[in-house]
């Protein structure tokens, strides 16, 4: 088997779903799981349907009917008929979401978000499983909430993988095409669980472990991973080759084009991995796996922007000492923080977070009454793997100033504040 990702600007329009189809039929894929994103920005339409849960009930009706308005507009766009059984379906999401809002106790923020920002991976997949259909290609559609089984951390689900294997194994038909949603999966209780904004790529992952698949394809709109985000960064180069290691490296720096969690499920069997342009399916693309380390072998760039840096000292001078430093980490974990770099001398300690989950205010009260603590807030820390003098004199034209700076024998990151 093989499976497929489609994200969210890959299928953001008829014309995506389309050639989504026109894909599948030029690759005459039979056996293949195909995972699929939300359509375009309906994550971000979502959460402004969680923001007005929590501060505008007033407004979260318009909110939800934008959303519906958006999805039938689209199908009426791909179907000649009306195709009864979809719209049927699109009618119990919505209707089932409704129940939600005015049936719902739990006010724990993630959960709500969970439970919420779900609904668009299950409107695209019913929208792509009966546009195939219709247009002659047999597949079945399968509601992943039944095999991606995690625990209750909500929005950043951690797998359970034996259940998760067995689940996929009994639930996949192996003979068919099998659309399925990325990024959302259920805990043991069947509450809806996600895997972390981003997450279909760890989704197409985890069916390919589970299947022992031939490979995994993931389909962007850009050629391949580049060595830089091409809306940030000028004259960026295709990769043709990386290693696992190279991969898992890049992502883990903040490359947007693969999922931090992607990688290692598919190092662990030697799944290779494709990441390749919808816009031109027959091009080479970018070619994951065992062997060269990166090819060609060029500075990559990556920018993490809205981080928060921290920097602390010990209020009387004392030395920031391996206790000191295992209790600023335990709060760190305690409260929510994904830490981006560190640095530390005798008497300081400095952390740049992502406030992900708004907790930082806690935080900063609990190390206050320890350390002196200073707030850099909306930092953007940028990453150069495989720096070299000329590629550090290219973030000079960035603007902010710079309060940080860290440099290894292949990374160099600094952090600039606006």
């Amino acid at each position: 088997m093989k499976v497929f990702k489609f994200g969210g600007a890959s299928v953001k329009d008829h014309h995506g779903v389309i050639n989504l189809f026109n894909i599948v039929k030029l690759l005459k894929l039979k056996k293949t799981v195909i995972v699929i994103s939300a359509m375009g920005k309906t994550t971000n339409a979502f959460e402004k349907v969680v923001n007005a849960y929590f501060n505008d009930l007033d407004k979260i009706n318009f909110f939800i009917d934008e959303i519906k308005k958006m999805h039938l507009n689209l199908i009426r766009k791909l179907f000649k008929d009306i195709n009864e059984e979809l719209e049927i379906n699109i009618d119990k999401i919505f209707s089932e979401l409704n129940s939600f809002i005015l049936s719902n106790k739990n006010m724990n923020y993630s959960y709500v978000y969970d439970q919420i920002v779900s609904n668009g991976e299950l409107l695209s997949t019913l929208i792509i499983h009966h546009y195939l259909k219709e247009n002659g290609l047999e597949n079945t559609w399968l509601d992943s909430r039944i095999c991606i089984k995690t625990d209750s951390y909500f929005r950043d689900s951690n797998l359970d993988w034996m259940e998760t294997e067995k689940k996929i194994n009994s639930s996949v038909d192996k003979n068919l095409i099998t659309i399925t949603q990325g990024f959302i999966g259920s805990d043991s209780n069947n509450n809806t669980t996600t895997l972390g904004r981003e997450g279909s790529d760890y989704s197409a992952a985890i069916f390919a472990y589970a299947l022992n698949a031939k490979s995994v394809t993931i389909w962007k709109d850009v050629p391949g991973v580049l060595n830089g985000d091409p809306r940030i960064f000028d004259d960026f180069i295709l990769l043709n080759k990386i290693s696992y290691r190279e991969a898992i490296e890049l992502a883990f720096y903040g490359a947007s084009v693969i999922h931090p969690k992607t990688l290692q499920p598919l190092q662990r069997k030697e799944i290779p991995l494709f990441v390749k342009s919808f816009e031109e399916p027959l091009k080479d693309g970018t070619s994951v796996s065992k062997g060269i380390s990166i090819d060609p072998n060029v500075p990559c760039f990556i920018l993490k922007s809205n981080q928060v840096l921290l920097k602390m000292s010990s209020k009387d001078f004392s030395f920031i000492l391996e206790d000191n430093i295992s209790e600023i980490f335990s709060l760190l974990h305690k409260y929510q923080m994904k830490v981006e770099l560190i640095q530390n001398s005798a008497i300081s300690f400095s952390v740049c977070v992502n406030n992900k989950y708004n907790r930082l205010d806690e935080l900063i009260s609990v190390l206050k009454l320890k350390y002196k603590v200073k707030v850099y807030n909306n930092v953007d820390l940028y990453t150069i793997r495989h720096f070299d003098i000329d590629s550090i004199k290219l973030l000079d034209k960035f603007k902010g100033k710079k309060i940080l700076e860290q440099r290894t024998e292949k990374i160099f990151q600094v952090v600039k504040a606006q």
